[in-house]
Order: structure tokens, then sequence, then C-alpha cells
């Protein structure tokens, strides 16, 4: 097992145990580039220089530096930010607990595993566990990793997982952007009960238990190919253009054709009958689809 990210303790009002966090994520496959010269196919290196006069800089004479002013720095050894008087180093107290829907998706930046220190921590770590499962709570806290102190949600693993926890780093609110600048100009037009109805079968057809092991990147695959190419000579991989659909007149028709061409799930065991058409009634001199009985139940929900 690979060293741990961070080791500590988890503080719950007066309850606390150690833990150890490992990354969940990992680039396995990420295909890595260098730059290289075009003409001689050597590597090129970057070098550190000083702004000053261009020369050169160890990584040993390497400081940070805070600009407090234009082009003055306040020079800070690294030893003096591992020094750091913070409490969160250390330890991570939950300060509240939230419902798991609470969380916005976009608050969400990476996931760690969570796992007892030693044997003599598993008993406060499986109550607290199995307590944030039963509740389906997140708790919140705080911890300095790798330089800043981030937002964590502490969470029990989900469904048939191994007994651990999950750990989130998550953005704080000011990281945010406002979703009502972008959602200001969205027209909100009224929507079609009957197309409502086929968009609904359609998202049902589409339904099926979590599998990301059907989705690969695409990209990686294409690049993985390109290289195999060149290095056995053989023609470049062609690009794949996508499959032209057949042209659609409205969104009734993109909606019924979707559907109809749409094999339900095999755990779906609903009618794989269409939504029926609703029957036009007259209004003057035309044949119009009526909405009134839609909206007089909408009324008295």
């Amino acid at each position: 097992m690979a060293r741990p990210f961070w080791s500590g303790r988890i503080q719950i009002s007066l309850v606390s145990f150690g833990v150890k966090l490992f990354p969940a994520t990992e680039a396995k496959s990420e295909i890595r580039f260098h730059q290289i010269s075009r003409g001689s196919g050597a590597r090129v290196r970057h070098q550190k220089v000083s702004s000053e006069d261009d020369e050169p800089v160890e990584n040993h004479d390497l400081v940070m530096g805070y600009e407090y002013t234009k082009g003055q720095y306040i020079q800070i050894e690294p030893e003096e930010i591992q020094r750091l008087r913070a409490a969160s180093r250390h330890t991570l107290e939950i300060q509240q607990f939230v419902d798991i829907d609470e969380l916005d998706p976009g608050l969400f930046e990476k996931p760690y595993f969570v796992l007892p220190e030693n044997d003599t921590q598993a008993e406060a770590f499986a109550v607290v566990r199995q307590a944030l499962q039963q509740t389906a709570k997140f708790g919140l806290g705080q911890v300095a990793l790798s330089g800043r102190e981030h937002l964590i949600a502490l969470g029990a693993t989900a469904g048939d997982r191994p007994v651990g926890m999950m750990a989130y780093t998550l953005r704080y609110a000011a990281e945010l952007r406002s979703s009502a600048e972008y959602f200001a100009e969205v027209k909100t037009p009224s929507v079609d009960e009957e197309q409502l109805a086929l968009a609904k079968e359609l998202i049902k057809r589409r339904t099926a238990p979590l599998d990301l092991s059907r989705f690969k990147d695409q990209y990686e695959i294409a690049l993985h190919e390109l290289i195999d190419a060149k290095l056995k000579n053989l023609p470049i991989p062609k690009e794949e253009m996508p499959a032209k659909h057949a042209k659609v007149v409205n969104l009734m028709d993109a909606l019924r054709k979707s559907v109809s061409t749409t094999k339900r799930q095999p755990d779906d065991r609903g009618s794989d009958r269409l939504p029926a058409k609703k029957p036009p009634v007259k209004a003057g001199p035309k044949l119009v689809h009526s909405r009134a009985g839609s909206a007089a139940k909408r009324k008295s929900a």
C-alpha cells in the first residue's frame, strides 16, 4: 500500500480517533508529452533564471516570496511554512453535519479514502462510519493539506463498497461563481405536457444501474493508436466522423423517434408503449391540442 497522503485525527466533540488519508484517484493511463526540438529531436529543458540578470538559480537557492508592493518581496523559507501553528495540520475537527443532498456537486474537488490509523482506532471509526451512513450525513471540517487549509466533507462509503469512509476536499463558497449571472438570460417557455411525458419516458428507457466501467476515455485511446501507428510506420488512423441522423422537423418528432428507437433497460419493468397522444379539440377553424385540462390540474395541485 502507498504511503498516506495525510495522517492525523478526526475530532467530533469529545470523540477522537486516528486516521490515514489516501488519494482515491490516479492518472493511470494518461499520456504525457515532452517538448522537443523539431530539427534535432532533442528534449527541450526549462531553466530557472533570475529576472534581474538572467543568471541560473539553483534549487537550493530558491525561497518563497510574497509581493507586498510592486517589485518588493518578503522572503519566506519553506521551513517557516512547515512550522506554522495551525491545528488543522494534524486534526480534522468536524464542526457540523449536513444532509448529503445539501452539498452542490460543484463544490466537490478531490476524493480520498479514509482508513483507521490502526486496529485500536477501529472501534470509534466503525461507529462514526455507520452513524454517517444510516443518517445520510456529511461531516464538515477543515484540514491543512498541500500548503492550504481545505474544507473537507467526511462521509461513509456508498453501497456495497468496503467498510471505509470517504473525505472530499470542497471549494469554498467564494470560489463558486454566481449561477444567476449565467442563467439570467435563459428563456423559460411553457412546457407542453405531451412533450414532457415523452422526455420522461426517454429518461426511463435510458436509466440503468451505475456502471462507470462502460465509459472509456476515447481521446486517450485515439492518442495510443496514433503513437502506435507512428512507432510501427503504419498509416495514421483517420478521424471517425459522427454518424448522421435523419433530419427531425421539430421537438415532438425528435422525442417520439428517440423513444420509439430506445429499448428499455433490463431493470425497467414498465410498459413499452409510448405516452398516449392527446385528442385534438376544435378552437375556431383550426385544430389545436388542448392544454386547458393540464393547466387546471396543475392549478388544483
